[in-house]
């Protein structure tokens, strides 16, 4: 591989795998140095795979690195979602109310099921087609519909009961 080859690699795929990482850590830093890794393992190991299949590469690459760290800090996830309201808010009520569902939303998905709150959180943040999705996670188009359904389906039932 050459430098030209892997800096076009690095440019089009270092963004989505650190975002993907972020989402399992909830950790900017840590989704940055692990995102890294990945590519230097590529260039390291002077790995050139099929040009279909370097992405979902770095995702695997990419997951391992993380689950390796997390088994060695053995520290809990901490999500960290700045959400942001777009809209002015006409009464402190409606301020108060907004806080209060931003507050429940965020422990939702601190609690949600890891797999569901990636494709959660790769399709809505990333706004990715489940074909996107499914490719990058190396899952069918039908798995990740079951886990969008399942991540949908556990919001509203929490969010619901608060």
């Amino acid at each position: 591989m050459t430098k030209e080859q892997f800096k076009k690699i690095f440019d089009s795929y270092f963004n989505q795998v650190r975002d993907y990482i972020f989402y399992r850590s909830g950790d900017r830093e840590l989704a940055t140095d692990l995102a890294q890794e990945a590519f230097m393992r590529i260039w390291e190991k002077q790995l050139n795979p099929d040009k279909n299949k370097i992405k979902a590469l770095l995702y695997k690459i990419a997951g391992d690195l993380f689950v390796s760290t997390y088994r060695k800090q053995k520290t809990e996830q901490n999500f960290k979602l700045d959400l942001k309201p777009e809209t002015n808010f006409e009464t402190p009520e409606d301020k108060l109310s907004f806080e209060e569902l931003k507050q429940n939303y965020e422990i939702a998905l601190k609690q949600m099921p890891e797999k569901q709150r990636i494709v959660f959180l790769m399709s809505r943040m990333e706004n990715l087609k489940y074909k996107e999705i499914a490719d990058a996670l190396g899952l069918s188009v039908k798995a990740v519909e079951k886990r969008m359904t399942l991540a949908l389906a556990y919001l509203k039932k929490v969010l619901k009961n608060k």
